[in-house]
């Protein structure tokens, strides 16, 4: 997706230089609004209902799913594999093995 943002947006050339043109019309705070309006529809609730709440999600279930770091550092856009590192850091043995059992 990265990729593609760049090639149709043209990010990389306006990389380095200021540039006004928006990716998109939404503002910040609006799309905070849609976010949260999703979450809630999805009954996503407690400390993980924030926008970042489900990417937090998603890269602790990767890991979980034994997803190596490398390719789950790509897929969420991480410039450094230590940043994907933290994510392992999130379950210990002990919330893995009971998190293999959930899942069984």
């Amino acid at each position: 997706m990265i990729d593609t943002l760049m090639l149709v947006h043209g990010i990389r050339e306006a990389r380095g230089r200021q540039s006004s043109r928006l990716l998109w019309s939404w503002s910040r705070t609006t799309a905070w609004r849609h976010v949260k309006l999703v979450m809630a529809d999805a009954d996503i609730e407690g400390p993980q209902a924030t926008p970042k709440g489900p990417r937090h999600g998603y890269g602790v279930a990767a890991i979980s799913a034994t997803v190596p770091l490398n390719m789950l550092s790509k897929w969420m856009g991480h410039a450094a594999v230590q940043t994907t590192a933290l994510y392992a850091n999130a379950l210990g043995k002990e919330q893995r093995s009971i998190t293999e059992r959930m899942a069984s």
